[in-house]
């Protein structure tokens, strides 16, 4: 489509829509600008890297949603600050912007009129997706725009955008740099189980038909690209969900709601070095919204021989191999505080990202955390500190996490639960030490107190997304208080948890560490799981990796290696949880002299990793790894470094092991959460910083990242 095409097709929507053009130009401030930015755009040289990023959260028929907008922030932060992408490339339509003919126009002229080969193209689009049958009774998925129904009279007539229209658009680009990311899914689920995410799909509306205007349109990029004289270029599209019946999710944290996916893929992104596969990446953005409480899978779809084998290099063309945790967006008078965004910190660890926390900028100058609201901050450089050098752009990385010793877990109350129902729970929940409740819903939760469907007179405990924790069910019947009160010493294990997970650390650490979990005893032994401290190890390209969640077959003998490529010795600890039910830990036995064992009990020993040194756990020739016993189950393990020994942690850990039981080296933990907090002030102790930060010692934690590494595997027993 030519220029004057574009702008004349857009001219005769507004006319429909009746705004005059001078009235689309003056909207432009409302919409961030972006209309006045993209006519001038229009005049601007063919760039190297373009954007296209849509997001709807305000639809005219169906409900609102809450994270689509946010999806953009985020791409389009990340597009900048990140991989170098100039502002004026990227060209956002929100809300009353998204119009499928607006998307389609928009895509033609700004991608398609612009890109040449070789540059790096990405195309995101955030919202509701659905299903729709077509004029040949074939089901087709689509994505859902702001105008949903072609006549507002007629809403059999739908106006939706077949993602077979889109793929087609993409492949029609002249270069082989085309990525594509769909926050969406397609199948609404029949009966709404109890969540704290909204879901990104729309029910498929029967007898609906097509805008005729859309399979019309269909029909000329086939055409097109059937007569294309150059070879049709498969684009790289990464999908929200795996399979047809998942559902897209949206995460709810404090000043924010985003898209669980695009917020687990663009964290990963700040981090990670350009040297990773997109495998890899993926890899890691499903761990990330495992410990979100979804167990939606992101898909890797591309026609391309081996796409796994990409590397992020190849389809982003960053700038910079740096990654980090987040950059600054304005600098105020003073020369001393900027405003940051915070979109490279892990989720899970943002939440509880204290005051007091440090960057470091590549120059070496440091800055403290002073306020932080969502993922936007406030930091100052400290008072000693002369520097006059900030800058917009200067990416920041983290150097000192400060956590607040008073954590609690937070349970969502389910908005299914009758109101006597939640004033019950709610004086339960609060004689359980540590826990608050919140309205599922309203505000984050870590779990959600809610009714089984079948039947609806049994409590349990549920993920935020909806699935049931083992074991958390009783008896029909059951009070509300008494399923509390069953429930409290899992809420403590939980909470547990929830506190070694902050230590997480892959993307910041400045310790060199490698680790990885082995099946031995197979006539082939594999690797299950490599994890890696990428600040210390970027450079380097990892190996491939499961896009998927590991299966361990039952029965099989496991073995961590542990490699310390760092200059200094580093103590290990591991913890861990069993099916989110039980807490689980790695006991170091001491086994005495043979002629002391009758009158000394074993004891728990420092596992000391000497720089350069690789070990193996189980370390005894004896217990040769350790034998991963049935039914299936899920795993999650915490693999902690730190360059000072965990004096605290083994002592608590030695307090509640009966020592003249079973000597496996991997077994139950039985006083998690006394443990946790150990371990936080044994991470605490190792951090020489924590002396320079006196208002915060007595109330928070604060944590060096040249002094630890905390590294997480997960994976499955069938």
């Amino acid at each position: 489509m030519k220029r004057r095409t574009f702008l004349q097709r857009i001219g005769s929507i507004l006319a429909v829509l009746g705004i005059t053009e001078t009235e689309w130009l003056t909207l432009g401030d409302a919409f961030g600008g972006q209309s006045l930015r993209y006519y001038q755009a229009l005049a601007q040289p063919s760039p190297r890297k373009l954007a296209l990023l849509i997001g709807i959260n305000q639809y005219q028929k169906s409900p609102s949603l809450s994270g689509c907008l946010t999806d953009v922030e985020l791409q389009k932060e990340l597009l900048i600050y990140r991989f170098g992408f100039s502002a004026s490339d990227i060209l956002t339509l929100t809300e009353e912007q998204a119009s499928r003919e607006f998307i389609e126009a928009a895509f033609l002229d700004h991608l398609g009129k612009q890109t040449k080969p070789g540059d790096a193209v990405i195309f995101h689009f955030s919202g509701y997706g659905t299903r729709i049958k077509t004029e040949t009774d074939t089901v087709q998925n689509a994505l859902v725009p702001i105008d949903e129904s072609k006549n507002p009279q007629n809403t059999n007539i739908v106006n939706y955008l077949l993602e077979e229209s889109l793929l087609s658009l993409l492949r029609s680009l002249p270069t082989d740099r085309v990525t594509a990311v769909f926050d969406t899914s397609y199948y609404a689920p029949n009966t709404i189980q109890p969540t704290g995410l909204r879901i990104r799909a729309r029910p498929e509306i029967i007898d609906a038909q097509l805008a005729t205007e859309e399979l019309e349109f269909l029909k000329q990029l086939k055409t097109q690209n059937s007569l294309s004289k150059g070879e049709v270029t498969p684009p790289l599209l990464l999908t929200a969900t795996s399979e047809s019946k998942q559902s897209a999710r949206e995460v709810l944290l404090s000043g924010f709601s985003a898209g669980l996916f695009t917020y687990a893929l663009t964290q990963y992104l700040w981090e990670a070095s350009p040297a990773k596969t997109i495998q890899v990446s993926l890899s890691h953005v499903e761990t990330s919204m495992h410990k979100l409480g979804s167990t939606q899978q992101p898909a890797l779809l591309s026609s391309k021989k081996n796409p796994q084998a990409i590397l992020l290099a190849d389809n982003f063309l960053p700038n910079s191999t740096i990654g980090a945790e987040g950059v600054i967006t304005a600098t105020e008078e003073d020369g001393k505080t900027v405003n940051l965004w915070l979109g490279g910190i892990p989720p899970q660890v943002l939440e509880n990202y204290g005051i007091n926390s440090r960057f470091s900028l590549v120059t070496g100058e440091q800055l403290v955390l002073r306020s932080r609201t969502g993922l936007t901050a406030k930091a100052q450089i400290p008072i000693f500190d002369n520097t006059n050098s900030l800058q917009v752009g200067q990416l920041v990385q983290e150097a000192v996490r400060v956590l607040p010793r008073n954590i609690n877990l937070i349970v969502g109350l389910d908005t299914g639960l009758e109101r006597i129902e939640r004033v019950d729970a709610t004086s339960a929940f609060a004689t359980v030490t540590r826990v608050s409740t919140v309205v599922a819903g309203e505000q984050p939760a870590d779990y959600l107190f809610a009714k089984l469907l079948q039947p609806p007179t049994r409590y349990g405990l549920f993920s935020v997304g909806g699935e049931l924790i083992l074991n958390t069910a009783e008896e029909v019947g059951e009070a509300v208080k008494m399923a509390v009160q069953r429930l409290a010493p899992k809420l403590t294990t939980l909470l547990a948890a929830k506190l070694w997970r902050l230590t997480e650390n892959e993307g910041s650490s400045r310790l060199a560490i490698k680790a990885s979990l082995e099946i031995i005893n197979s006539i082939s032994p594999r690797v299950v799981m490599q994890r890696e401290t990428m600040r210390s190890l970027g450079s380097e390209t990892s190996m491939s990796k499961p896009l998927r969640t590991p299966v361990v077959p039952i029965g099989s003998r496991m073995q961590y290696k542990v490699q310390n490529l760092s200059d200094r010795p580093v103590y290990l600890i591991l913890l861990g949880l069993k099916n989110s039910r039980s807490a689980i830990a790695f006991y170091p036995w001491e086994i005495p002299a043979e002629s002391d064992i009758s009158e000394t009990k074993p004891l728990l020993k420092p596992i000391v990793i000497a720089p350069g040194e690789t070990i193996s756990l189980p370390q005894a020739a004896a217990t040769s790894g350790w034998v991963i016993p049935g039914p299936a189950y899920e795993c999650e393990h915490q693999l902690i470094l730190s360059t000072y020994p965990f004096s605290e942690t083994l002592t608590n850990l030695e307090t509640a092991k009966n020592l003249t039981t079973d000597q496996q080296p991997i077994g139950p933990l039985l006083n998690p959460l006394e443990v946790a907090q150990a371990l936080l002030q044994d991470l605490h102790n190792a951090s020489p910083v924590k002396a320079e930060i006196n208002s915060t010692v007595t109330d928070s934690y604060a944590l060096d990242v040249n002094n630890w590494a905390s590294l997480s595997f997960s994976f499955q027993v069938a």
